[in-house]
C-alpha cells in the first residue's frame, strides 16, 4: 500500500500529461454541480470552491457548489451514486469515505458504485500538542501518559480506532474524545480541554510559530513540516491515516469524462499562481494528484484495508 501511494504521487506529472490532451475533447453538457461534504467555510470547503473558480476562470466551465455534509462523506456518496455520470455532477469527499466509512456503513454500496476522478491534496496528519506543554519529543508525551491518562482528540472513527492503537502499542490508555472537525481538535488543544489531537495540515502556522509541536506523523512517512517526528510505523501501529481529499462522480462515469475532469482539476492545484494551489500548498504541504484509474485503485485498496484496521482495533 505504501509503494502504491508513493508511486502514484511521483507520477502526477505524467498522469496529467497523458490526460490533459483530452481535456479539450470534452466539455461539461451544462453547468456542474459540485457537491461538498465540509461544512461551509472550512479549509475543504475553501479547497473546492476555489478550484471552481479557477476552473470557471481557465475553461469558463460553470460550477453549482452544494453542501451535502454528514456522516464521513457519506450522505454525500449516498446522494451523488444516482445522479447522471455524464459529469454534469461531481462531489468532493475524502478517500477514508469510499475507505474506512463506507465499510463501517455497510450501506450495500462498494468503491465500484462511484468512479474516483482525481486527488487534490494529502494529508499533512499529525499528532499534535502545545508546546507549552513542556512535550519536545513523542517520547515526553508517552511519560506523561503513564503518569496520568490523557485526553486525546480525534475527528472521525477511522482517528479514534488509529488513537487507541497507538496507546496499546506504547502500554497507555489514551482517554479518547471525538470531537467535530480539526479546527474542534486544535481548539481544544489551545483552550486546554484536550491534551493532544489529531490535526491534518490546520496546525501548520502553530507548529511553525512555535506554539504547537508535531509530536508524531500519523501518515506511513514522516511530515513534511517536521520530518524527524516519528511515523506510526516507528511507533508500533501497522496502520497510518493515510488519506486524500477526493473528486468523485457517480460509477461509470465516461472515460473521456473522467480523464477530462481529472486533467483540469489537476493542472489548477498544480499550478503555481491559481487560487486554489496557493491555499493547498499554504493548508496541506502542496498538491497531491492521484487520478483516474490510480485513483479508482486507491480507494478500493483502502476499502480491503479498512477491514484489516477494524479488526485490531476490535482487540
Amino acid at each position: 500500500m505504501k509503494r502504491f501511494l508513493r508511486a502514484a504521487v511521483t507520477a502526477v506529472g505524467l498522469t496529467a500529461l497523458a490526460t490533459g490532451a483530452l481535456a479539450s475533447d470534452w466539455t461539461p453538457p451544462g453547468p456542474i454541480k459540485l457537491m461538498i461534504a465540509f461544512k461551509a467555510g472550512g479549509g475543504a470547503d475553501t479547497q473546492a470552491r476555489l478550484i471552481a473558480e479557477d476552473l470557471e476562470a481557465k475553461l469558463g466551465w460553470k460550477f453549482i457548489p452544494e453542501q451535502v455534509t454528514g456522516k464521513g462523506g457519506m450522505n454525500l456518496a449516498m446522494a451523488i451514486k444516482d445522479q447522471p455520470n455524464d459529469g454534469s455532477v461531481i462531489g468532493i469527499v475524502v478517500t477514508e469515505t469510499l475507505g474506512y466509512n463506507m465499510k463501517v456503513a455497510n450501506a450495500g454500496v462498494a468503491p465500484s458504485d462511484f468512479t474516483a476522478i482525481t486527488t487534490t491534496a494529502g494529508f499533512q496528519m499529525g499528532v499534535v500538542s502545545l508546546s507549552s506543554k513542556g512535550w519536545a519529543t513523542f517520547d515526553d508525551m508517552i511519560a506523561a501518559a503513564k503518569a496520568g491518562s490523557l485526553r486525546f482528540g480525534a475527528m472521525s472513527p477511522k482517528l479514534a480506532d488509529l488513537a487507541y492503537l497507538l496507546g496499546k502499542a506504547q502500554g497507555v490508555d489514551f482517554n479518547i474524545v471525538n470531537v467535530k472537525g480539526g479546527k474542534g481538535v486544535m481548539n481544544g488543544v489551545n483552550a486546554g480541554d484536550l491534551d493532544l489531537g489529531f490535526m491534518a495540515g490546520i496546525q501548520g502556522k502553530g507548529v511553525a510559530a512555535g506554539d504547537l509541536v508535531n509530536l508524531a506523523s500519523a501518515l506511513s512517512e514522516p511530515l513534511k513540516q517536521t520530518p524527524d517526528a516519528p511515523t506510526f510505523a516507528d511507533l508500533g501501529v501497522p496502520f497510518s491515516a493515510d488519506g486524500y481529499f477526493l473528486i468523485i462522480g457517480p460509477g461509470g462515469m465516461p472515460t473521456e469524462a473522467r480523464d477530462a475532469l481529472a486533467a483540469a482539476v489537476g493542472e489548477v492545484v498544480s499550478t503555481e499562481g491559481t487560487k486554489s494551489n496557493g491555499m493547498i500548498s499554504k493548508a496541506f504541504g502542496g498538491a497531491a494528484v492521484i487520478a483516474g484509474d490510480d485513483a479508482q485503485a486507491l480507494v478500493q485498496s483502502d476499502f480491503e484495508a479498512a477491514g484489516a484496521l477494524l479488526q485490531a482495533a476490535s482487540e
